[in-house]
């Protein structure tokens, strides 16, 4: 299970309280380009750990082991995701705040 291509995060949110809002459009645009990303690459893990759980057949040790990798592997996509979404979302209340 190597085949998958972990997305490359985008780089840290813009100062919301100092950014433009062309600024904040274009973090904005990385952070649903990486979304778009993960998504992919969760979808590329659901079919080569099916892949994989095919090839071990009755093998209920690799079975298990493969599943493990693969849920590991999707939870800390997701957190990462999570994390760079809070983050804009930081941002955006800052600059929402900022042009009050």
């Amino acid at each position: 299970m190597a085949d998958c291509a972990y997305p490359k995060t985008p780089g840290a949110a813009p100062n919301g309280s100092k950014s433009t809002k062309e600024e904040m459009l274009a973090g904005k645009a990385a952070l649903d380009k990486y979304q778009a990303e993960v998504n992919e690459y969760l979808a590329c893990l659901d079919k080569e750990s099916g892949e994989s759980v095919a090839q071990a057949g009755d093998n209920a040790d690799q079975v298990k082991q493969i599943k493990l990798l693969t849920v590991k592997r999707h939870n800390a996509a997701i957190e990462e995701l999570t994390m760079r979404a809070d983050e804009f979302n930081q941002q955006v209340r800052a600059f929402n705040k900022a042009k009050k």
